[in-house]
Protein backbone atom coordinates (compact mmCIF):
# COMPACT_ATOMS: atom_id res chain seq x y z
CA UNK A 1 0.00 0.00 0.00
CA UNK A 2 0.97 3.94 -0.68
CA UNK A 3 2.72 5.67 2.01
CA UNK A 4 2.16 9.14 3.13
CA UNK A 5 5.21 10.24 1.39
CA UNK A 6 3.95 13.45 0.56
CA UNK A 7 3.10 13.78 4.38
CA UNK A 8 6.92 13.21 5.79
CA UNK A 9 8.33 15.78 3.43
CA UNK A 10 5.34 18.52 4.37
CA UNK A 11 6.27 17.99 7.90
CA UNK A 12 10.21 18.16 7.03
CA UNK A 13 10.18 21.48 5.44
CA UNK A 14 8.21 22.96 8.70
CA UNK A 15 11.17 21.94 10.65
CA UNK A 16 9.24 19.04 12.43
CA UNK A 17 12.03 16.26 13.65
CA UNK A 18 11.34 13.14 11.29
CA UNK A 19 9.94 10.61 13.97
CA UNK A 20 11.02 7.11 13.88
CA UNK A 21 9.39 4.31 11.69
CA UNK A 22 6.65 2.24 13.43
CA UNK A 23 5.86 -1.19 12.39
CA UNK A 24 2.47 -1.82 10.64
CA UNK A 25 2.05 -4.62 12.74
CA UNK A 26 2.49 -3.64 16.04
CA UNK A 27 0.20 -0.68 15.04
CA UNK A 28 -2.80 -2.57 14.06
CA UNK A 29 -1.95 -4.70 17.60
CA UNK A 30 -2.39 -1.52 19.45
CA UNK A 31 -5.68 -1.07 17.77
CA UNK A 32 -6.81 -4.38 18.75
CA UNK A 33 -5.63 -4.61 22.52
CA UNK A 34 -7.59 -1.00 22.22
CA UNK A 35 -10.99 -2.74 21.44
CA UNK A 36 -10.99 -0.66 18.15
CA UNK A 37 -11.81 -2.87 16.05
CA UNK A 38 -14.29 -4.96 17.87
CA UNK A 39 -17.53 -2.31 16.79
CA UNK A 40 -16.34 -2.26 13.24
CA UNK A 41 -15.69 -6.17 13.21
CA UNK A 42 -19.49 -5.96 14.55
CA UNK A 43 -20.89 -3.72 11.71
CA UNK A 44 -18.98 -6.32 9.61
CA UNK A 45 -20.89 -9.68 10.37
CA UNK A 46 -24.07 -7.58 10.53
CA UNK A 47 -23.60 -6.67 6.91
CA UNK A 48 -24.59 -2.88 7.76
CA UNK A 49 -20.61 -1.97 6.82
CA UNK A 50 -19.12 -3.52 3.78
CA UNK A 51 -14.72 -4.42 4.01
CA UNK A 52 -14.18 -4.10 0.45
CA UNK A 53 -15.79 -3.11 -2.86
CA UNK A 54 -17.61 0.81 -3.83
CA UNK A 55 -18.32 2.66 -0.39
CA UNK A 56 -16.36 0.14 1.46
CA UNK A 57 -14.47 0.70 4.85
CA UNK A 58 -11.19 -0.09 3.12
CA UNK A 59 -11.34 1.87 0.06
CA UNK A 60 -13.29 5.08 2.17
CA UNK A 61 -9.75 4.28 4.57
CA UNK A 62 -7.51 5.09 1.79
CA UNK A 63 -9.42 8.05 0.57
CA UNK A 64 -8.96 9.74 3.53
CA UNK A 65 -5.63 8.84 4.16
CA UNK A 66 -4.73 10.15 0.74
CA UNK A 67 -6.67 13.15 0.51
CA UNK A 68 -5.11 14.41 4.32
CA UNK A 69 -1.86 13.53 2.61
CA UNK A 70 -2.43 15.61 -0.37
CA UNK A 71 -3.47 18.19 2.02
CA UNK A 72 0.05 18.04 3.59
CA UNK A 73 2.13 18.21 0.51
CA UNK A 74 -0.03 21.49 -0.27
CA UNK A 75 0.25 22.97 2.84
CA UNK A 76 4.16 22.00 2.69
CA UNK A 77 4.53 23.34 -1.33
CA UNK A 78 2.61 27.05 0.01
CA UNK A 79 4.03 27.11 3.15
CA UNK A 80 1.14 27.42 4.96
CA UNK A 81 -1.71 25.21 6.27
CA UNK A 82 -5.47 25.51 5.08
CA UNK A 83 -7.54 28.21 6.20
CA UNK A 84 -4.70 30.10 7.35
CA UNK A 85 -2.88 32.95 5.77
CA UNK A 86 0.43 33.59 5.01
CA UNK A 87 2.85 35.88 3.09
CA UNK A 88 5.40 32.76 2.12
CA UNK A 89 3.49 32.52 -1.01
CA UNK A 90 2.52 35.68 -2.11
CA UNK A 91 1.40 34.83 -6.07
CA UNK A 92 0.33 31.11 -5.54
CA UNK A 93 -2.56 29.93 -3.09
CA UNK A 94 -5.17 26.96 -2.85
CA UNK A 95 -7.65 27.20 -5.93
CA UNK A 96 -10.18 24.36 -4.73
CA UNK A 97 -10.01 21.08 -5.93
CA UNK A 98 -10.18 18.37 -8.70
CA UNK A 99 -11.81 14.87 -8.77
CA UNK A 100 -9.54 11.79 -9.56
CA UNK A 101 -10.63 8.55 -9.13
CA UNK A 102 -7.27 6.11 -9.16
CA UNK A 103 -7.40 2.47 -9.13
CA UNK A 104 -6.01 0.29 -6.48
CA UNK A 105 -5.97 -3.13 -5.43
CA UNK A 106 -8.55 -3.05 -3.03
CA UNK A 107 -10.98 -1.77 -5.65
CA UNK A 108 -11.12 2.04 -7.50
CA UNK A 109 -10.86 5.33 -4.87
CA UNK A 110 -12.64 8.60 -5.99
CA UNK A 111 -10.06 11.36 -4.44
CA UNK A 112 -10.45 14.95 -4.29
CA UNK A 113 -6.67 16.86 -4.87
CA UNK A 114 -5.79 20.16 -4.22
CA UNK A 115 -4.77 22.81 -6.17
CA UNK A 116 -2.87 25.94 -6.80
CA UNK A 117 -3.42 28.79 -9.06
CA UNK A 118 0.11 28.77 -11.03
CA UNK A 119 -0.50 25.10 -11.36
CA UNK A 120 2.82 24.35 -9.71
CA UNK A 121 1.75 22.08 -7.43
CA UNK A 122 3.32 18.65 -7.95
CA UNK A 123 2.49 16.10 -5.65
CA UNK A 124 4.25 12.78 -5.22
CA UNK A 125 1.78 10.65 -2.97
CA UNK A 126 -0.93 11.03 -6.25
CA UNK A 127 1.05 12.21 -8.87
CA UNK A 128 -0.15 13.73 -11.83
CA UNK A 129 -1.94 11.83 -14.68
CA UNK A 130 -1.52 8.61 -12.52
CA UNK A 131 -4.50 6.52 -12.60
CA UNK A 132 -3.31 3.42 -10.03
CA UNK A 133 -2.06 3.73 -6.69
CA UNK A 134 -0.41 1.21 -4.36
CA UNK A 135 0.48 -2.38 -5.32
CA UNK A 136 -1.91 -2.79 -8.50
CA UNK A 137 1.06 -2.41 -11.05
CA UNK A 138 2.64 -5.14 -8.73
CA UNK A 139 -0.43 -7.14 -8.81
CA UNK A 140 -0.63 -6.63 -12.85
CA UNK A 141 2.74 -8.31 -13.36
CA UNK A 142 2.58 -10.96 -10.69
CA UNK A 143 -0.97 -11.93 -12.89
CA UNK A 144 0.93 -11.58 -16.23
CA UNK A 145 4.42 -13.62 -14.84
CA UNK A 146 1.70 -16.38 -13.99
CA UNK A 147 0.64 -17.18 -16.99
CA UNK A 148 -2.74 -14.95 -17.39
CA UNK A 149 -3.31 -13.01 -20.59
CA UNK A 150 -3.88 -9.26 -20.43
CA UNK A 151 -7.47 -10.08 -21.04
CA UNK A 152 -7.95 -12.37 -18.34
CA UNK A 153 -6.51 -10.04 -16.12
CA UNK A 154 -8.87 -7.77 -16.89
CA UNK A 155 -11.51 -9.37 -16.36
CA UNK A 156 -10.50 -10.63 -13.12
CA UNK A 157 -9.76 -7.03 -11.47
CA UNK A 158 -13.28 -6.36 -12.64
CA UNK A 159 -14.31 -9.08 -10.84
CA UNK A 160 -12.51 -9.17 -7.58
CA UNK A 161 -11.80 -5.45 -7.26
CA UNK A 162 -14.04 -3.54 -9.67
CA UNK A 163 -11.27 -2.04 -11.00
CA UNK A 164 -11.82 -1.42 -14.62
CA UNK A 165 -8.60 -0.86 -16.59
CA UNK A 166 -8.40 -0.69 -20.01
CA UNK A 167 -6.53 -3.20 -22.58
CA UNK A 168 -4.10 -0.91 -23.39
CA UNK A 169 -3.20 0.05 -19.31
CA UNK A 170 -2.61 -3.27 -18.93
CA UNK A 171 -0.51 -3.97 -21.86
CA UNK A 172 1.22 -0.74 -20.82
CA UNK A 173 2.12 -1.55 -17.33
CA UNK A 174 3.78 -4.99 -18.12
CA UNK A 175 5.43 -3.67 -20.89
CA UNK A 176 7.05 -1.22 -18.10
CA UNK A 177 9.55 -4.12 -17.44
CA UNK A 178 11.03 -4.29 -20.92
CA UNK A 179 14.03 -2.29 -19.45
CA UNK A 180 14.65 -4.45 -16.52
CA UNK A 181 14.50 -7.49 -19.25
CA UNK A 182 16.78 -5.60 -21.38
CA UNK A 183 19.03 -4.96 -18.26
CA UNK A 184 18.89 -8.63 -17.43
CA UNK A 185 20.17 -9.88 -20.92
CA UNK A 186 23.18 -8.05 -21.23
CA UNK A 187 24.10 -8.06 -17.30
CA UNK A 188 27.90 -9.40 -16.56
CA UNK A 189 28.29 -12.71 -16.38
CA UNK A 190 31.04 -14.87 -13.95
CA UNK A 191 34.27 -15.55 -15.40
CA UNK A 192 33.91 -19.18 -15.26
CA UNK A 193 31.04 -22.23 -15.18
CA UNK A 194 31.69 -25.19 -14.49
CA UNK A 195 28.56 -26.59 -16.34
CA UNK A 196 26.33 -25.10 -18.57
CA UNK A 197 22.67 -26.16 -19.29
CA UNK A 198 21.14 -25.03 -22.71
CA UNK A 199 17.63 -26.63 -22.74
CA UNK A 200 14.29 -25.65 -24.92
CA UNK A 201 10.64 -24.86 -24.56
CA UNK A 202 8.46 -25.15 -27.83
CA UNK A 203 6.60 -21.41 -27.78
CA UNK A 204 3.46 -20.52 -30.46
CA UNK A 205 4.82 -17.19 -31.79
CA UNK A 206 1.92 -14.80 -34.34
CA UNK A 207 4.44 -14.84 -37.19
CA UNK A 208 1.79 -12.35 -39.93
CA UNK A 209 -1.39 -14.36 -40.10
CA UNK A 210 0.33 -17.37 -39.12
CA UNK A 211 0.69 -19.22 -35.31
CA UNK A 212 3.91 -20.69 -35.92
CA UNK A 213 5.80 -23.17 -33.62
CA UNK A 214 9.38 -21.26 -32.44
CA UNK A 215 11.83 -22.52 -30.05
CA UNK A 216 12.87 -20.69 -26.64
CA UNK A 217 16.21 -21.30 -25.59
CA UNK A 218 17.45 -21.34 -22.08
CA UNK A 219 21.11 -21.24 -20.80
CA UNK A 220 22.00 -21.68 -17.17
CA UNK A 221 25.18 -21.80 -15.96
CA UNK A 222 26.45 -23.58 -12.63
CA UNK A 223 28.36 -21.38 -10.59
CA UNK A 224 31.55 -22.17 -8.58
CA UNK A 225 29.22 -22.31 -5.54
CA UNK A 226 26.79 -24.32 -7.12
CA UNK A 227 23.98 -21.97 -7.63
CA UNK A 228 22.03 -22.44 -10.84
CA UNK A 229 21.69 -18.51 -12.49
CA UNK A 230 19.16 -18.17 -15.72
CA UNK A 231 22.09 -16.63 -18.17
CA UNK A 232 20.00 -15.78 -21.06
CA UNK A 233 16.56 -16.22 -23.08
CA UNK A 234 16.82 -16.74 -27.15
CA UNK A 235 14.08 -17.39 -29.78
CA UNK A 236 14.28 -18.45 -32.93
CA UNK A 237 12.51 -20.12 -35.58
CA UNK A 238 15.44 -22.60 -36.68
CA UNK A 239 18.94 -23.60 -34.85
CA UNK A 240 21.87 -23.17 -36.67
CA UNK A 241 25.29 -22.21 -36.85
CA UNK A 242 25.13 -18.68 -37.55
CA UNK A 243 22.19 -18.17 -34.69
CA UNK A 244 24.67 -19.95 -32.34
CA UNK A 245 27.50 -18.12 -33.55
CA UNK A 246 25.77 -15.65 -32.35
CA UNK A 247 24.70 -16.69 -28.71
CA UNK A 248 28.04 -17.92 -27.62
CA UNK A 249 29.45 -14.61 -28.68
CA UNK A 250 27.00 -12.70 -26.55
CA UNK A 251 28.17 -14.89 -23.50
CA UNK A 252 31.83 -14.37 -24.23
CA UNK A 253 31.18 -10.93 -24.51
CA UNK A 254 29.45 -10.54 -21.00
CA UNK A 255 32.25 -12.05 -19.35
CA UNK A 256 32.10 -15.55 -19.36
CA UNK A 257 36.07 -16.77 -20.22
CA UNK A 258 35.76 -20.07 -19.63
CA UNK A 259 32.99 -23.09 -19.25
CA UNK A 260 33.90 -26.54 -18.66
CA UNK A 261 31.29 -29.18 -19.83
CA UNK A 262 28.02 -27.92 -21.73
CA UNK A 263 25.25 -30.20 -21.45
CA UNK A 264 22.47 -30.15 -23.93
CA UNK A 265 20.44 -31.83 -26.83
CA UNK A 266 22.46 -32.52 -30.09
CA UNK A 267 21.54 -28.90 -31.35
CA UNK A 268 22.85 -28.50 -34.92
CA UNK A 269 25.50 -26.17 -34.99
CA UNK A 270 25.99 -25.76 -31.17
CA UNK A 271 28.75 -27.80 -30.91
CA UNK A 272 30.76 -26.29 -33.37
CA UNK A 273 29.93 -22.64 -31.90
CA UNK A 274 31.34 -23.74 -28.35
CA UNK A 275 34.16 -25.12 -29.63
CA UNK A 276 35.20 -22.08 -31.56
CA UNK A 277 34.14 -19.49 -28.65
CA UNK A 278 35.79 -21.81 -25.86
CA UNK A 279 37.94 -24.20 -27.64
CA UNK A 280 38.70 -26.74 -24.59
CA UNK A 281 34.95 -27.00 -23.36
CA UNK A 282 33.52 -30.37 -23.73
CA UNK A 283 30.08 -30.56 -25.52
CA UNK A 284 28.11 -33.48 -23.74
CA UNK A 285 24.94 -34.78 -25.58
CA UNK A 286 22.17 -35.37 -23.08
CA UNK A 287 21.96 -38.88 -21.85
CA UNK A 288 18.11 -38.81 -20.79
CA UNK A 289 17.30 -36.94 -24.34
CA UNK A 290 19.50 -39.78 -26.08
CA UNK A 291 17.68 -42.48 -24.48
CA UNK A 292 14.13 -40.89 -25.24
CA UNK A 293 15.30 -40.57 -29.04
CA UNK A 294 15.96 -44.05 -28.77
CA UNK A 295 12.83 -45.25 -27.64
CA UNK A 296 10.45 -43.21 -30.67
CA UNK A 297 11.66 -46.46 -32.59
CA UNK A 298 10.42 -49.06 -29.51
CA UNK A 299 6.82 -50.49 -29.36
CA UNK A 300 5.29 -49.38 -25.85
CA UNK A 301 5.29 -53.25 -25.06
CA UNK A 302 9.47 -53.56 -25.58
CA UNK A 303 10.26 -50.05 -23.73
CA UNK A 304 10.74 -51.22 -20.33
CA UNK A 305 13.27 -54.31 -21.55
CA UNK A 306 15.05 -52.07 -24.46
CA UNK A 307 15.98 -49.18 -20.85
CA UNK A 308 16.98 -52.18 -19.36
CA UNK A 309 19.15 -53.52 -21.70
CA UNK A 310 20.46 -49.93 -22.63
CA UNK A 311 21.42 -49.40 -18.89
CA UNK A 312 24.55 -51.11 -19.06
CA UNK A 313 25.99 -48.54 -22.04
CA UNK A 314 25.54 -45.18 -20.08
CA UNK A 315 26.40 -46.50 -16.80
CA UNK A 316 29.59 -48.73 -18.34
CA UNK A 317 33.31 -47.30 -16.53
CA UNK A 318 34.36 -46.51 -19.49
CA UNK A 319 34.49 -45.49 -23.31
CA UNK A 320 35.81 -48.73 -24.12
CA UNK A 321 33.72 -50.94 -21.59
CA UNK A 322 30.51 -48.86 -23.13
CA UNK A 323 31.15 -49.76 -27.11
CA UNK A 324 31.34 -53.44 -25.75
CA UNK A 325 27.98 -53.15 -23.95
CA UNK A 326 26.47 -50.93 -26.95
CA UNK A 327 27.76 -53.74 -29.76
CA UNK A 328 26.68 -56.64 -27.52
CA UNK A 329 22.52 -54.73 -27.36
CA UNK A 330 23.39 -54.32 -31.31
CA UNK A 331 23.63 -57.81 -32.09
CA UNK A 332 20.81 -58.75 -29.37
CA UNK A 333 17.14 -59.62 -30.07
CA UNK A 334 15.89 -56.38 -29.25
CA UNK A 335 18.77 -54.42 -31.39
CA UNK A 336 17.71 -56.45 -34.52
CA UNK A 337 14.38 -55.70 -33.85
CA UNK A 338 15.03 -51.82 -33.12
CA UNK A 339 17.70 -51.23 -36.16
CA UNK A 340 16.63 -47.56 -35.79
CA UNK A 341 17.15 -46.79 -31.86
CA UNK A 342 20.76 -48.83 -32.23
CA UNK A 343 21.07 -45.75 -34.83
CA UNK A 344 20.71 -42.84 -32.32
CA UNK A 345 23.29 -43.70 -30.08
CA UNK A 346 25.93 -44.62 -32.86
CA UNK A 347 25.01 -41.19 -34.41
CA UNK A 348 25.37 -39.33 -31.14
CA UNK A 349 27.93 -41.95 -29.61
CA UNK A 350 31.14 -38.86 -30.04
CA UNK A 351 28.73 -36.29 -28.26
CA UNK A 352 28.14 -39.52 -25.37
CA UNK A 353 31.30 -40.38 -24.36
CA UNK A 354 32.45 -37.68 -22.36
CA UNK A 355 30.50 -38.55 -19.95
CA UNK A 356 32.27 -41.67 -19.07
CA UNK A 357 35.45 -40.36 -18.51
CA UNK A 358 34.56 -38.78 -15.41
CA UNK A 359 33.19 -39.87 -11.98
CA UNK A 360 30.24 -40.44 -10.35
CA UNK A 361 29.84 -37.20 -8.51
CA UNK A 362 30.33 -35.53 -11.75
CA UNK A 363 28.45 -37.69 -13.67
CA UNK A 364 25.16 -36.87 -11.46
CA UNK A 365 25.15 -33.44 -12.43
CA UNK A 366 25.42 -33.74 -16.55
CA UNK A 367 24.32 -36.85 -16.38
CA UNK A 368 20.57 -34.70 -18.55
CA UNK A 369 19.18 -31.42 -18.72
CA UNK A 370 16.63 -32.66 -16.45
CA UNK A 371 18.59 -30.61 -13.47
CA UNK A 372 16.78 -27.58 -14.49
CA UNK A 373 13.51 -29.53 -15.09
CA UNK A 374 11.48 -28.18 -12.64
CA UNK A 375 12.16 -24.75 -13.54
CA UNK A 376 11.45 -25.67 -17.19
CA UNK A 377 8.29 -27.91 -15.89
CA UNK A 378 6.72 -24.22 -14.15
CA UNK A 379 7.33 -22.42 -17.56
CA UNK A 380 5.63 -24.76 -19.45
CA UNK A 381 2.85 -24.87 -17.32
CA UNK A 382 2.80 -20.64 -17.80
CA UNK A 383 3.44 -21.09 -21.67
CA UNK A 384 0.41 -23.59 -21.58
CA UNK A 385 -2.02 -21.10 -20.42
CA UNK A 386 -1.23 -18.52 -22.60
CA UNK A 387 -1.98 -19.87 -26.07
CA UNK A 388 0.11 -18.02 -28.37
CA UNK A 389 2.44 -14.61 -28.32
CA UNK A 390 2.13 -11.33 -30.50
CA UNK A 391 6.11 -11.50 -31.33
CA UNK A 392 9.20 -12.86 -29.58
CA UNK A 393 9.54 -9.93 -27.28
CA UNK A 394 6.40 -10.80 -25.31
CA UNK A 395 8.13 -14.60 -25.11
CA UNK A 396 11.21 -13.17 -23.80
CA UNK A 397 9.07 -10.93 -21.31
CA UNK A 398 7.00 -13.52 -19.62
CA UNK A 399 9.64 -16.22 -19.31
CA UNK A 400 12.06 -13.50 -17.56
CA UNK A 401 8.74 -12.28 -15.70
CA UNK A 402 8.38 -16.15 -14.34
CA UNK A 403 12.03 -17.20 -13.60
CA UNK A 404 12.05 -13.71 -11.45
CA UNK A 405 9.20 -15.21 -9.20
CA UNK A 406 10.32 -18.49 -9.61
CA UNK A 407 13.85 -17.38 -7.95
CA UNK A 408 12.14 -15.25 -6.02
CA UNK A 409 9.86 -17.63 -4.36
CA UNK A 410 13.01 -20.00 -3.42
CA UNK A 411 15.60 -16.99 -2.24
CA UNK A 412 12.80 -15.63 0.02
CA UNK A 413 12.39 -19.18 1.81
CA UNK A 414 16.04 -19.71 1.87
CA UNK A 415 15.94 -16.37 3.80
CA UNK A 416 13.25 -17.27 6.43
CA UNK A 417 15.58 -20.63 7.22
CA UNK A 418 18.17 -18.34 7.77
CA UNK A 419 16.30 -15.65 9.10
CA UNK A 420 18.08 -13.12 6.54
CA UNK A 421 16.83 -10.73 4.43
CA UNK A 422 18.89 -10.70 1.34
CA UNK A 423 17.81 -8.55 -1.38
CA UNK A 424 19.93 -8.35 -4.86
CA UNK A 425 17.29 -6.75 -7.08
CA UNK A 426 15.48 -4.13 -5.62
CA UNK A 427 12.41 -5.64 -3.92
CA UNK A 428 13.50 -9.20 -5.67
CA UNK A 429 15.44 -11.50 -4.29
CA UNK A 430 17.15 -13.55 -7.29
CA UNK A 431 18.51 -16.48 -5.85
CA UNK A 432 18.71 -20.26 -8.36
CA UNK A 433 18.84 -23.39 -7.43
CA UNK A 434 21.67 -25.60 -5.56
CA UNK A 435 23.16 -28.28 -7.17
CA UNK A 436 22.64 -31.48 -5.25
CA UNK A 437 26.08 -33.13 -4.26
CA UNK A 438 27.85 -29.86 -5.74
CA UNK A 439 31.36 -30.31 -3.44
CA UNK A 440 31.79 -33.73 -4.70
CA UNK A 441 31.36 -32.98 -8.13
CA UNK A 442 33.42 -29.31 -7.85
CA UNK A 443 36.42 -31.87 -6.26
CA UNK A 444 36.25 -34.12 -9.30
CA UNK A 445 36.47 -30.93 -11.85
CA UNK A 446 39.34 -29.46 -9.71
CA UNK A 447 41.24 -32.24 -10.35
CA UNK A 448 40.02 -33.23 -13.71
CA UNK A 449 41.25 -29.02 -14.88
CA UNK A 450 43.64 -27.95 -12.49
CA UNK A 451 44.96 -25.39 -14.79
CA UNK A 452 41.62 -23.65 -15.77
CA UNK A 453 39.63 -24.20 -12.40
CA UNK A 454 41.75 -23.50 -9.77
CA UNK A 455 42.62 -19.82 -10.01
CA UNK A 456 39.09 -19.38 -9.83
CA UNK A 457 38.93 -21.42 -6.35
Amino acid sequence: MTTLKGHEQAGASFGVPEPEPESARSVINEMVDAGLFDDLMARIDKGTLQLTGEGGFLPEMVKAVLERGLQAEMAGHLGYEKGERSAASPNNSRNGSTPKTVASEIGDIALVTPRDRDGSFQPALVPKGSRRIGGLDEMIISLYAGGMTVRDIQHHLARTLGTELSHETIANVTDAVLEEVLAWQNRPLEEIYPVLYLDALVVKVLDGHHVMNRSAYIAVGIDLEGIKHVLGIWVQASEGAKFWAGVCAELANRGVKDVLIVCCDGLTGFPEAIEATWPHTTVQTCVVHLIRNAMKFVAYGDRKKVAAAMRPVYTAPSADAARVELDAFTGSELGRKYPAAVSVWERSWERFIPFLAFPAAVRRIIYTTNAIESLNYQLRKIIKNRGHFPNDAAVVKLLWLAIRDIEDKRARERAKDRKTDRASDGNHLIEGAASLGWNGALGALALAYPDRINGYL
